[in-house]
């Protein structure tokens, strides 16, 4: 069996990219959402690797097949986003997710960050089952730090200390 490797995105790694995570978006879930609606993915070294921030890639053979982003919202606060693993990797036959979050969980303590966040759609029953297993409360969404980047269609929120 090959080898996942996850490592922080590099300019070069946007088209796969989109192509893990649009197709989750829309033919999995229905969204009708674009590149276009999602800003953050056309400027991730700005949006995301700055601060204390990161985003990171799961590659299989040359081919993108997951993400995970880290947002720096300040006081030692992150927003964890844009988490997609791609169908023919999930589960624990390779354990995309599991090493995505194990990755952004290292990288955060590491710099100090003391509270992540999270934003999901209703929609993602296996994705709340995954967060909750893996140290994530839920939260209302009042209780999202202000400088939180809620996306329109987030109506699920969580929080795990680091």
């Amino acid at each position: 069996m090959s080898e996942i490797e996850i490592r922080p995105f590099a300019a070069p790694d946007i088209d796969g990219v989109f192509s893990v995570i649009l197709p989750i978006q829309r033919d999995e879930f229905g969204f009708a959402i674009t590149a276009d609606d999602q800003p953050d993915l056309q400027v991730i070294p700005d949006f995301y690797q700055s601060g204390k921030g990161q985003f990171w890639v799961a590659e299989l053979d040359g081919v993108i097949v997951g993400t995970i982003g880290l947002k720096d919202i300040g006081n030692n606060r992150a927003a964890l986003r844009k988490m997609f693993v791609a169908a023919p990797v999930r589960g624990p036959r390779y354990g995309v997710a599991a090493r995505l979050l194990d990755t952004l969980f290292t990288h955060a303590k590491a710099h100090g960050i003391l509270e992540i966040f999270l934003g999901t759609t209703d929609r993602f029953l296996a994705a709340h089952r995954f967060y909750e297993k893996n140290g994530f409360t839920e939260i209302k969404r009042g209780d999202l730090p202000r400088s939180f980047p809620l996306m329109a269609v987030d109506n699920k929120f969580y929080r795990r200390e680091v």
